[in-house]
């Protein structure tokens, strides 16, 4: 490919062309719309390719630069790729024994910063996975230390990252799959916790065999057990393990505090943190299999006074429910809302609070779209679902990619319907309503109360209020409600015994409620005058808005939740 695909960083004249040197051939500026076509389905444009050298990261990480420029995600932008070079492309590539060499002669650490892991030996040949395809330098070298031509492949950072952590710990004969199928008991922590080594060593310990077979027990039960996230708490006194179960938080196990060390390494070292930074906080995600479920793990750590206090969010790709009746939203709410979606141009917002299901009623609105006919993009923070036929784009803050500066790029990318993760400032507010009122259907998530009040909180972000009267179609706004258990119907017990399905606590799974107010010339006149949250409530009231808790109690009579569930979340 040549340094960084041929674009390596030379001298410029003042009109931005590359001076010529003694060694080097003059590239006219002409040229560039050349240059992009010979990128085939990577679209990029000659301006674009022009300034690419004078973009930060573009000498040490080119291909991260160029997703940038592509405005789109990863697998995508590989696909093209392997489409143009003819490079195998694997989404999730196998980890075989045969690669065990290339572990045993490469450095993990230069194998993590390079984005490089080996997936088979094909006779003489290494069979390569990268993410990272513009660095020919680390591809050369590679062949001189491994003494052996190699054959590249392309797969997603995800997916490289997992075959390094599987290939270095295999190497030291440890587990690589949560295969573990036994329900995690204090006896089993306690057999665990007797027979972890002392060690100071925080690496040798994160690969302690008991280590992994406890962290691992860990993860089985919280997806056993349906956990959204898990809570690893130390005190001062005891170290804590909570799970988040249909949005409750409970205490499921209580490890001595001396294993806090070595769980925190055993998850720095799964999401590729640094083990020996124990003073800042760090972020990090990592993807596991238990059986056929592929699990992604995202993984915060802080500080605390009494060690790291640690919280896994996990989400199980292989049970994802992106349809409308299936977060329970009823028929007529279904209607009105498609109504809106399949507008071709307007905003239709989200709001509710962290956690209350917006972006998995976005997604199950998404997926009734005609993405044959109609180009869909994303910006997220995270990427949590996949539909086929969108573009998706994650925020990183790093890469100077925010909401603001991705939506800028999608609205280059000729998109009919876009999607914007979250309104959080004014410049993302204005550029997500000026794409509303230039040809496209933006759908968006906000933080409000309820559905009303989304106007006040625009207005408050800076929005003119005669471009939210002319860009807004409606607003959702949604509560999650516990469901009632359908094994013990709500109490707990089942033939006399603890309810195994629900764990005694009577409920087993969610649903949203939800209230839908459509703009109409009633809101559109209060809002041009700045009419306060109260004041728009009252009047949708009149005009037929129905709020979330006539939802709520709808679905107590269908007998899918009860009246306490709906007072402990609307009261």
């Amino acid at each position: 490919m040549g340094k960084r695909n041929g674009l390596a960083k030379r001298n410029k004249n003042s009109d931005g062309s590359l001076a010529r040197s003694a060694d080097v051939a003059p590239v006219v500026v002409d040229a560039w719309d050349d240059a992009a076509r010979a990128l085939g389905p990577l679209k990029l444009s000659g301006d674009q390719l022009k300034v690419f050298a004078s973009i930060d990261g573009s000498d040490d990480e080119p291909w991260d630069v160029m997703l940038q420029s592509l405005a789109l995600d990863e697998s995508s932008a590989l696909k093209l790729l392997s489409e143009r070079t003819g490079l195998a492309y694997e989404q999730e590539p196998k980890l075989t024994d045969s690669a065990s060499r290339f572990y045993e002669l490469i450095d993990p650490t230069k194998a993590r910063s390079v984005q490089i892991a080996c997936i088979e030996r094909d006779g003489p040949t290494f069979v390569i996975a990268t993410s990272r395809p513009m660095q020919p330098s680390v591809f050369t070298m590679l062949e001189d230390e491994l003494d052996a031509p190699i054959r590249i492949v392309l797969s997603p950072r995800a997916a490289v990252a997992n075959l390094i952590n599987r290939g270095y710990e295999q190497r030291g004969d440890l587990v690589t799959e949560i295969v573990e199928d036994i329900p995690l008991d204090q006896s089993a922590i306690e057999s665990a916790a007797g027979a972890i080594g002392k060690t100071t060593d925080l690496l040798a310990q994160a690969r302690q065999t008991p280590v992994i077979r406890l962290v691992n027990m860990i993860l089985f039960e919280a997806l056993r057990r349906g956990a959204s996230d898990v809570h690893v708490h130390p005190m001062e006194e005891r170290l804590a393990i909570r799970l988040r179960i249909d949005g409750m938080l409970v205490d499921a196990f209580s490890p001595p505090l001396t294993l806090a060390p070595a769980i925190s390494s055993r998850l720095k070292v799964m999401t590729e943190l640094d083990i020996a930074n124990r003073h800042s906080p760090q972020d990090g995600q990592t993807t596991v299999r238990i059986g056929s479920k592929k699990i992604d793990i995202r993984l915060s750590v802080i500080p605390t006074i009494f060690g790291e206090r640690i919280v896994l969010r996990l989400l199980d790709q292989s049970n994802q429910e992106l349809d409308l009746d299936a977060v329970g939203m009823a028929k007529p709410m279904q209607t009105k809302l498609m109504d809106c979606v399949e507008r071709p141009n307007g905003i239709l917002l989200v709001t509710g609070p962290t956690g209350s299901g917006k972006t998995t009623t976005l997604y199950a609105a998404l997926g009734r779209i005609d993405r044959a006919s109609r180009n869909v993009m994303t910006i997220e923070d995270p990427v949590e679902y996949h539909l086929d036929g969108i573009s998706q784009m994650q925020v990183n803050t790093k890469r100077q990619v925010t909401f603001a500066t991705g939506l800028r790029s999608l609205l280059r990318q000729d998109p009919d319907v876009i999607l914007v993760g979250e309104i959080r400032d004014p410049e993302t507010a204005q550029l997500a309503i000026q794409a509303s009122l230039t040809g496209h259907f933006v759908l968006a998530t906000l933080h409000t109360n309820d559905a009303p009040s989304a106007i006040p909180r625009l207005l408050d972000i800076g929005v003119e209020p005669y471009l939210v009267t002319s860009s807004l179609l409606g607003v959702l706004a949604q509560r999650l409600l516990r469901r009632l258990c359908t094994t013990c119907q709500g109490t707990g017990v089942h033939n006399g015994e603890k309810c195994e399905t629900c764990f005694g606590t009577g409920y087993k799974g969610r649903l949203a409620a939800h209230e839908l107010m459509l703009m109409n010339d009633t809101l559109r006149k209060l809002t041009s005058e700045r009419a306060d949250g109260v004041t728009l409530y009252e009047a949708a009231v009149d005009s037929g808005f129905e709020p979330m808790k006539v939802d709520a109690m709808a679905k107590v009579q269908q007998g899918l939740t009860d009246e306490a569930e709906v007072f402990r979340v609307l009261h």
